[in-house]
């Protein structure tokens, strides 16, 4: 099984930001780290890794609130951050999934 660049900082532009609440991020990173997990496992088919993502980035829009209650909110930056992020992930593990598509559930 190949594990995951452990010299890559997830989502690292959003955590040089103030203006993203560290605890918020965290709370995104956890989620990505979900599809990180399943792609360590050796899991290969494109249908069980797109819902994984489709249930990643759904837990992710559900964030929006908190990220209001707390003066921010994601928005430019942090979709185009999540979603590089999301890229370098796919491409690591060779998953032939189009970073759009693969985070074609979110609402931000």
């Amino acid at each position: 099984m190949k594990t995951f660049d452990t010299s890559y900082k997830l989502l690292d532009e959003m955590y040089q930001d103030e203006y993203y609440p560290n605890f918020l991020v965290d709370k995104i990173k956890d989620e990505l780290q979900k599809v990180i997990d399943l792609l360590e496992t050796g899991e290969n088919d494109i249908e069980v890794i797109q819902k994984k993502l489709d249930e990643s980035v759904c837990a992710i829009n559900e964030l929006q609130e908190e990220f209001d209650e707390n003066d921010s909110e994601i928005e430019t930056v942090a979709r185009d951050c999540i979603g590089e992020t999301v890229g370098y992930v796919l491409e690591w593990f060779g998953i032939p999934i189009d970073m759009e598509e693969a985070i074609r559930e979110r609402d931000w």
